[in-house]
């Protein structure tokens, strides 16, 4: 039978329970103390609650869960129970429920406390898993706000050394608003007790204002309230929490503005406004300020990372523009050719269709493959300093002995002739045969003369026409008396070699050694600890001389064999050298030239003919213009 609860415990107590201490609001909450249900009706099935055969009064006190989560204690009598017991196991019942629901409350801010631990246990390690800046703060503020519930906040950025705090700044760097979308920019302020923000770090502790309208007047910042009257929205409690490092230094600070009683509430009427915002809480705080210091650590390896990249960044220039300095005719070579690979990369990893649909390169490996490009001649430190600047076929130095030679023949000449003129003047020839003697002596003259052209002229690196090589042959085949009387050739053997380079100005033993660069730059690279991200550094630089063809060096790879990075860097380097205008040794090929020739090199199965295409539809070699070579490497 169901009865209602208060009368059945009136019946049965036979006086009112009130007047035995209990008061009805009890009663009634503890409900479930005598109850199957939180109903307020106590449900007595068949006839089990009635008396033991001996005559016993069957008390049972026993817990049962209500609602999934509620536990209470519930109490069973037989009818015949002495008054005297019914109100003390009423009385057990109560106090059993009442230390139930303190468990239970205990248990949820357990449960609270342990997801809080968790929480910020994760965001601990995610924080610490961002190199950028700007992605790092976007989360720091996102996670602050979420522990806060707060409505809108923003992040300063602490910029100047610690130690100069004349010089240091407060760089607005984000924010964030739930309610309103609106713009805004970045802005820089003096570090000053002035701003609620400046205060924070001046102070190194938080500052928790209720309600900005309520500032004191004795307290040195004031609330800007410009924000608010350009956007319409209404600023009430703010907390101002600064990120603080290791050393005690003070990285930024976090601003919470507008904690609601429901986070999931927009804040757009005034009403909105005096109904959900409520002042910051002391837990909240604690919360935001647990995780403000992880993210005053997480900024400062942040900006360790950074500075560690700058550092290596200056490095590989500063390596770069040494070794140029070895070679200065193709200063800017490097920059310029690293510059195109990565735009060309970057192309490449864009296709949706083709070739190429199936190739993606993240941000971190444009990264490496710019900086092996950058570094594809690196393995010139290995090749004589002659050799990597012979501008043409024959040293400097040589070209001054060879004219020192002729210079001696040319005087011999003149010397012979004068002393058989004198002669002849001493024995009286006539006049028309001193004529003939000076004519041949202008012959003479004439032909040194030629032929110190014709090594002059081949001396040029370029490609000597048929003739010219039977006329070094024909000067090469003369000889002269030396000042020792030995007959010796107008030129030695290996001056003779040298002018007979067909096509530019190396020998087949100096383009092997300008060719060894390839080997050395693989052999170099490989000694470096490169971290990860950029350990294929020294296969994609050494690898941009491989010809699909397998005619390349060092290695002689075929296309299937050769990195992909290595046949982009090969399409930037050759139209680099074709278009460059620092080369002393020849000029620079128009554009429409040198796309073309690019043309011939994939006809020759040399480079990669999709890649050629995309260089020339994506217009890559734009990259270049009007820019320094050293400014074309990003950061």
């Amino acid at each position: 039978m169901d009865i209602t609860l208060l009368d059945w415990l009136h019946s049965v107590a036979g006086t009112d329970l009130t007047e035995k201490g209990f008061t009805a609001s009890e009663l009634e909450k503890d409900a479930v103390a005598v109850a199957h249900s939180s109903g307020g009706q106590l449900i007595i099935e068949g006839d089990s609650a009635g008396p033991d055969p001996e005559g016993r009064p069957e008390i049972l006190i026993t817990r049962q869960e209500v609602a999934d989560e509620e536990r209470g204690y519930f109490a069973v009598f037989s009818p015949a129970v002495a008054r005297s017991q019914l109100l003390r196991a009423m009385g057990n019942a109560a106090e059993m429920n009442r230390l139930a629901r303190t468990d239970v409350s205990n248990r949820r801010s357990i449960q609270r406390k342990d997801y809080v631990l968790r929480e910020l246990i994760e965001i601990g390690k995610n924080l610490n898993a961002y190199k950028v800046l700007d992605d790092l703060l976007r989360v720091i503020l996102e996670k602050s706000r979420h522990l806060m519930g707060a409505d809108a906040g923003s992040i300063y950025v602490v910029e100047g050394e610690d130690t100069a705090p004349e010089q240091r700044r407060l760089h607005f760097k984000l924010m964030q608003n739930d309610s309103i979308s609106c713009e805004w920019s970045e802005f820089v302020m003096p570090v000053s007790t002035a701003s609620i923000a400046g205060t924070a770090v001046v102070m190194k502790r938080s500052i928790n204002i209720p309600n900005v309208r309520d500032i004191p007047a004795d307290a040195p910042y004031r609330f800007d309230a410009s924000w608010d009257e350009k956007t319409g929205y209404r600023t009430i409690s703010v907390i101002a929490i600064p990120m603080i490092n290791q050393e005690g230094v003070v990285m930024g600070v976090i601003q919470l503005i507008n904690k609601k009683r429901n986070p999931s509430v927009k804040l757009v009427s005034p009403d909105d406004f005096d109904k959900e915002v409520i002042p910051m809480d002391a837990a909240g705080r604690e919360l935001v300020e647990t995780l403000a210091s992880q993210a005053g650590i997480a900024m400062e390896n942040t900006r360790l990372y950074a500075e560690i990249k700058k550092i290596f960044s200056g490095f590989i220039k500063a390596s770069v523009h040494a070794i140029e300095q070895r070679d200065p005719t193709t200063s800017g070579h490097s920059f310029r050719v690293a510059a195109l690979t990565r735009e060309l990369a970057r192309a490449v990893s864009s296709q949706k269709d083709g070739k190429f649909r199936d190739v993606t390169f993240s941000n971190d490996e444009i990264k490496e493959i710019e900086t092996a490009a950058l570094l594809h001649d690196f393995g010139k430190v290995g090749v004589r300093e002659e050799v990597l600047v012979k501008a043409k076929k024959l040293y400097p130095q040589n070209l001054e002995i060879i004219r020192a030679r002729i210079d001696f023949i040319r005087t011999s000449i003149e010397n012979d002739h004068l002393q058989r003129r004198l002669l002849m003047l001493e024995e009286g020839t006539p006049a028309p045969e001193l004529s003939i003697l000076d004519q041949a002596r202008q012959r003479a003259i004439s032909d040194i003369d030629e032929c110190w052209r014709i090594i002059n002229t081949a001396n040029e690196p370029t490609v000597l026409a048929e003739g010219d090589f039977a006329k070094v042959e024909e000067v090469a085949g003369r000889t002269f008396f030396d000042v020792n009387g030995r007959r010796r050739h107008y030129l030695e053997p290996d001056e003779v070699k040298a002018l007979l380079v067909a096509k530019g100005s190396l020998t087949a033993e100096e383009l092997e050694e300008i060719r060894s660069h390839a080997a050395h730059t693989i052999s170099f690279l490989e000694r470096i600890p490169w971290g990860t991200g950029m350990h294929n550094i020294p296969k994609f630089a050494g690898c941009h001389h491989e010809k699909l063809d397998g005619t390349g060096y060092p290695h002689n790879l075929k296309d299937q064999d050769i990195p992909l990075p290595s046949k982009i860097m090969a399409v930037a380097d050759i139209f680099d050298a074709l278009t460059a205008a620092d080369r002393p040794y020849k000029k620079a090929v128009p554009l429409d030239r040198a796309l073309k020739i690019l043309d011939f090199e994939v006809k020759d199965n040399h480079i990669d003919g999709e890649l050629v295409e995309l260089f020339k539809r994506h217009e890559i070699y734009k990259v270049l213009e009007g820019a320094d070579p050293a400014d074309l490497i990003e950061q």
